[in-house]
């Protein structure tokens, strides 16, 4: 028998439905501006998983799509924003050039959401003070700078 978690992620309607397989590559916060927008919010909790471990398993028809990334300063970044043509309700992120999926914490039944550090925290409109890292972009291993902001 598999010990492999798996979490039931979905839209707001549940129209659009998702398996998620094992753990998030990350866990964190995002305070960019695009980030704030899409998810309507001061800041947006995020989980990034390997394509491979985010498959659909309801309402592909039901999910529409937008490239882009509107009023961010993260120049270069291709965002391809899903969410369900029913109620709105957003379901995942696409970054192609990261390789993963990002899946909004939020959208994540039952799951032990465990944020591990922030990223373009000078964009913050919301601070936090729970000793986590604050990263200027994103972490080297992620392919930014690496920099970090005090609290």
């Amino acid at each position: 028998m598999s010990d492999t978690r798996t979490y039931t992620a979905s839209c707001f309607c549940g129209a659009v439905q998702l398996i998620l397989q094992g753990d998030p590559e990350a866990q964190a916060y995002c305070h960019c501006d695009s980030c704030r927008r899409w998810s309507a919010g001061p800041v947006n909790a995020f989980t990034l998983w390997k394509p491979e471990n985010v498959e659909i398993t309801r309402g592909q028809d039901e999910i529409e799509e937008f490239g882009g990334n509107p009023g961010s300063n993260h120049a270069g970044v291709v965002s391809l924003r899903k969410w369900c043509a029913q109620c709105g309700g957003h379901v995942f992120v696409e970054h192609p050039d990261m390789g993963l999926v990002d899946v909004p914490a939020a959208a994540i039944a039952d799951f032990p959401f465990t944020p591990g550090f922030h990223v373009h925290y000078q964009e913050s409109t919301h601070r936090i003070e729970d000793g986590l890292k604050k990263f200027t972009d994103l972490p080297e291993a992620a392919g930014g700078t690496g920099r970090e902001m005090k609290e």
